[in-house]
């Protein structure tokens, strides 16, 4: 079994042809259809069928983490020129609850002089969650949740909460940024018919599942379009780890996510816990709020945790090694907008 041909089954696709079929829009079990996928693979415009006097940005959605910075890198460098161009800008949403290292890194990508990286914020996601808010500033009994886990007296397993952050404090503010830090449009004002946004994300070879759920997303926004270059590269997370050793020796990158996410597997936890005092303390803060009955908590009649665990981060177990299995479940594998941990 080749190694693509793994990696779909790995995913939950039947084969490498459904795996492309459902990533790509193309059907490659064929040689003519493989002709047709790699005419996908054509640069700029072509793809979308744009008319010639349509103006087109290429904009990377960054989110300082391993994948992102490859594709800056390679913009940079133009080592994939048929893939990834040289990008009109660079676009970081800030939730402000990221760790120190990930801002570093962003400070050290702004002084290469490549794209210019612009940022976007809704806010500071931990206040906003410690004092019941939306990212409107309102206080509501529905604000911007985080995925925690949940359980009740009589529950053997945990749930998991309904999220709404990579939405409000991710994606959101990387649309806001767009239309008016890019297009300088008014707050309500109309993209011109003319205009074609072509969005990078740093999803790669090894994550379909969140591509097909952010092509999903993109497909009701009229005026812009998702690619996938590290995909089309065959490139995993792994791969990119090699490139960046190349590109950047020397460089550690980081994993691109809120100190306090769910998401993190025990490595993170860890790593958190032992490299970043603050952000540990952070995490801890926001985790013992869960339980303190203020807002966080309103209308819930079960526990939540930030650690899959559930019982308090400062207990949880994170010193205790996780099978492949349970980082998949509980991984960036899960996330669904693409945006968070890249």
């Amino acid at each position: 079994m080749s190694n693509i041909e793994h990696a779909a089954r790995e995913h939950g696709f039947a084969d490498a042809d459904e795996m492309f079929k459902l990533v790509a829009n193309v059907d490659v079990s064929t040689p003519a259809k493989m002709v047709e996928f790699k005419n996908w693979k054509a640069k700029d415009g072509t793809r979308s069928g744009l008319e010639p006097e349509t103006k087109v940005y290429h904009i990377l959605n960054l989110g300082a983490g391993v994948q992102s910075t490859a594709l800056y890198l390679m913009s940079m460098r133009q080592d994939e020129p048929e893939l990834v161009p040289v990008f009109d800008f660079a676009v970081f949403a800030d939730t402000q609850e990221e760790p120190d290292e990930v801002y570093k890194h962003l400070e050290w990508l702004k002084s290469l002089g490549g794209p210019p990286i612009l940022e976007g914020t809704a806010g500071k996601l931990g206040e906003d969650l410690l004092s019941g808010k939306n990212t409107t500033g309102q206080n509501l009994t529905r604000f911007a949740s985080i995925p925690t886990f949940c359980i009740g007296e009589d529950d053997v397993e945990p749930g998991r909460n309904k999220r709404q952050c990579t939405k409000e404090y991710k994606t959101e503010p990387v649309e806001k940024t767009i239309r008016q830090g890019v297009l300088g449009l008014e707050k309500g004002g109309r993209i011109n018919k003319n205009v074609r946004v072509i969005q990078y994300l740093g999803l790669s070879f090894d994550e379909p599942r969140r591509i097909i759920r952010v092509k999903e997303r993109f497909s009701v926004i009229r005026w812009a379009e998702p690619r996938f270059p590290l995909f089309e590269m065959e490139m995993t997370r792994r791969g990119c780890v090699s490139y960046l050793e190349t590109a950047a020796p020397g460089r550690k990158i980081p994993r691109s996510a809120c100190v306090f996410c769910p998401f993190h597997d025990n490595t993170e936890w860890r790593a958190i816990r032992d490299n970043d005092p603050v952000g540990w303390a952070r995490a801890c803060e926001i985790d013992d709020a869960l339980r303190a009955g203020g807002r966080m908590a309103s209308g819930m009649n079960k526990k939540m945790f930030i650690h899959r665990s559930c019982v308090p981060l400062r207990e949880a177990p994170i010193d205790t090694p996780e099978s492949r299995g349970e980082q998949y479940t509980f991984g960036f594998t899960q996330e669904c907008e693409g945006m968070c941990g890249v």
